[in-house]
């Protein structure tokens, strides 16, 4: 990584980036964590087919399949069948296809996930946890399958969806502790409503000492002065925290420590079992754990009384400045190695600062003493991508020695603007995001409201005589067109009208076509349709018909939402790219939404009109089980000895089951060979 670089740095030098730009195949970018192929790798993949990575465009297709007279209404249904086909195959082969580059290009192993027992489980980037049952969706997590060699399961669909701040925002009252909400209290105040964060001082007066950070020019660096550390702490007994951001990182250290002949524990998604332990060990004398972020989040790491040793001398919490604490050590004639509670080592910034500060509040707990300092690096992720501007001053202006540590307000700076930028850009995302789940929340809470009132059984009767009311201004609406009844599709309206319910439908004669008023024929169209609809509840059955009611409705929502969550997916994946048209993606997206639910909803109308009227209840078939007649002695007047005739006559004779002889048993001929190489041959 720090060779492409280095070649990045001088073709921009140089002026010559895009001619290296010219030769990729695909482009990605780690900030958005989004890649894309260019035109030379969609020619690499089909040279044969140039247009195969062009998705075809449906809106003009269909309005010119409209346009034509060539062709009779079920040639123009077929037609758009194939133009959807063909948007549809290559939608997934462009999925595919993106889902495999994003796979191999920007998640890694042991980092992004881990692969255990046949299968891929994702790591919470915030915890260092292990998520099993989670999966990534769009075909990634299948992609990251494909890519480690395991079985490639099938892929999920999403039933449901809502945004952490969608499903907060249902409660009516909001509030919650946490030891680290100051940092994003903006956050609360725009997102949620709620009044500014409230600081509570702690129990007992904080004795952590957080050193200032230490910058390395290389990552090589930076690990060695790491192991330098521990080393240094762990001959005085003092129980060190290394915190890494990853599962790589961690097992790195822990190779270096063994190297070392350090003795220590590692905590991170692999060993997650072994967590309860780890961290009540982590506290005594001599212990080394390397742990991710999961380490000891929401417990106290207890301090054995050696470590908490501290002369009495030494207790300097009236130091208000690191001068006074220095005079006050040289008057008090303090040990400065002499251990003083649990020492932080961080490893690399988050992207958070409240996880940084998660990490720290580990030591100095309840009043105990305790340290933290972090060991930065110019190559780590955090100041390469977002404060690469001010990186490339600082390695120009520091070309010092190895191992020696960069010590500057530049870098500083650097490294806090890096983590304010940072954490701006992940609330803009969220306030996007949330942008985006207002416009489902809206349709959610339509949907989920009529599948309440269906499961609470009310007014199912005008649930549906308001689908098939629908339906039927659908058809109108297709067929009568013109001025007059005369000018009518009346063989579309009669397919159509037949189609949905089942009637035979009596066309006027032509002579009276044109004296048709449209209201009066809706109103008797409905008329006509209620009929039918009570015809159909008679013949069922009351209760039989409910069924048939609920199971309808409640499949057709609940297929139509699945459906419609699917499409709302692919919408959003590609709705940025409106922004090269000069055009707001939300609004774009609002757009478009607004029309797929209108879609979808036009759908389980139709759908479930047709299937109201046209669906047969079948009863299940019950299996019957033979007959069991249980044997009982008669105990009538019968001389003993002497057996009963009704029950020696009713009675089968039992059937001996000789035992089953195993290939590798005594043979039962006596022979004293194998069965296998005796008998088996000639009975089997």
């Amino acid at each position: 990584r720090r060779l492409v670089d280095d070649i990045e740095l001088a073709l921009m030098r140089d002026k010559k980036l895009h001619e290296l730009d010219a030769e990729n195949y695909f482009t990605y970018d780690e900030h958005m964590r989004a890649v894309e192929l260019n035109e030379k790798g969609r020619a690499l993949l089909n040279p044969a087919d140039p247009d195969a990575f062009t998705l075809p465009d449906l809106s003009t297709g269909l309005a010119e399949i409209d346009k034509r007279v060539d062709i009779n209404p079920n040639q123009r249904l077929k037609t758009k069948e194939a133009l959807y086909d063909e948007y549809a195959r290559k939608s997934e082969m462009l999925n595919n296809h993106h889902a495999l580059l994003k796979a191999y290009v920007l998640f890694d192993r042991d980092e992004d996930y881990i692969v255990a027992e046949g299968k891929v489980i994702i790591v919470d980037p915030f915890t260092g946890r292990p998520q099993p049952g989670r999966r990534y969706s769009d075909g990634l997590h299948e992609a990251l399958e494909a890519k480690e060699g395991v079985r490639v399961q099938e892929e999920t669909q999403t039933v449901a969806t809502i945004t952490h701040q969608n499903y907060f925002r249902m409660y009516e009252k909001l509030a919650g502790m946490t030891g680290t909400a100051m940092t994003d209290a903006n956050e609360f105040v725009q997102v949620y409503k709620m009044d500014d964060p409230i600081g509570i001082p702690t129990n007992k007066l904080v004795r952590r000492i957080d050193y200032s950070d230490i910058v390395y020019k290389t990552r090589a660096e930076k690990y060695k002065a790491v192991i330098n550390e521990i080393k240094k702490w762990h001959d005085t007994g003092r129980p060190i925290l290394v915190g890494t951001t990853s599962v790589d990182v961690s097992e790195t250290l822990a190779r270096m420590l063994r190297r070392n002949g350090i003795n220590h524990n590692v905590l991170n998604a692999k060993h997650h079992q072994k967590e309860a332990e780890i961290v009540r060990e982590a506290g005594q004398m001599h212990k080394v754990t390397i742990a991710t972020n999961m380490a000891g989040r929401g417990t106290d790491i207890k301090l054995t009384p050696e470590v908490l040793q501290i002369p009495s001398q030494c207790n300097i919490e009236e130091a208000h400045t690191d001068a006074e604490m220095e005079r006050l050590k040289r008057s008090k004639g303090c040990q400065d190695d002499f251990p003083r509670g649990l020492l932080i080592i961080g490893t690399e910034r988050h992207e958070s600062r409240r996880i940084d500060n998660q990490l720290r509040g580990r030591s100095g707990r309840q009043g105990d003493p305790g340290a933290s300092s972090f060991f930065l690096s110019l190559e780590d992720d955090l100041l390469r991508i977002f404060g690469a501007d001010r990186m490339n001053q600082v390695i120009e202006r520091f070309g010092g020695k190895e191992m020696e540590p960069i010590s500057s307000p530049l870098v500083t700076r650097a490294i806090e603007n890096a983590q304010k930028r940072v954490e701006q850009n992940n609330f803009e995302m969220r306030k996007r995001l949330l942008e985006y789940d207002d416009v489902m929340n809206r349709q959610r809470e339509e949907i989920y409201a009529t599948r309440d009132e269906i499961l609470a059984g009310e007014d199912l009767d005008g649930l549906c005589r308001f689908y098939f009311g629908e339906v039927i201004d659908s058809i109108v609406e297709d067929h009568c067109k013109g001025h007059g009844g005369d000018e009518w599709d009346w063989e579309g309206l009669e397919m159509d009208f037949v189609s949905y319910f089942m009637l035979d439908f009596e066309m006027p004669p032509v002579d009276e076509r044109a004296k048709i008023k449209l209201e009066e024929f809706l109103a008797m169209l409905n008329d006509r349709a209620d009929e039918a609809f009570k015809v159909r509840r008679e013949t069922l059955g009351e209760e039989k018909f409910r069924e048939l009611q609920n199971l309808v409705l409640l499949t057709g929502i609940d297929r139509h939402w699945r459906d419609h969550l699917r499409e709302m997916d692919e919408l959003k994946r590609g709705i940025g790219l409106r922004g090269y048209g000069q055009k707001d993606p939300i609004i774009e997206y609002k757009k478009e939404a607004y029309g797929k639910y209108e879609e979808m909803v036009r759908s389980l109308q139709r759908e479930t009109t047709k299937l109201l009227f046209r669906a047969q209840l079948r009863q299940a078939p019950v299996r019957r089980q033979a007959p069991v007649h249980a044997y009982k002695e008669e105990t009538s007047a019968v001389p003993s000895g002497t057996a009963n005739p009704r029950v020696q006559q009713g009675r089968s004779k039992p059937v001996k089951i000789k035992k089953k002889v195993g290939r590798n048993d005594p043979c039962p001929c006596g022979s004293g060979k194998k069965y296998k190489k005796c008998c088996y041959l000639k009975y089997g």
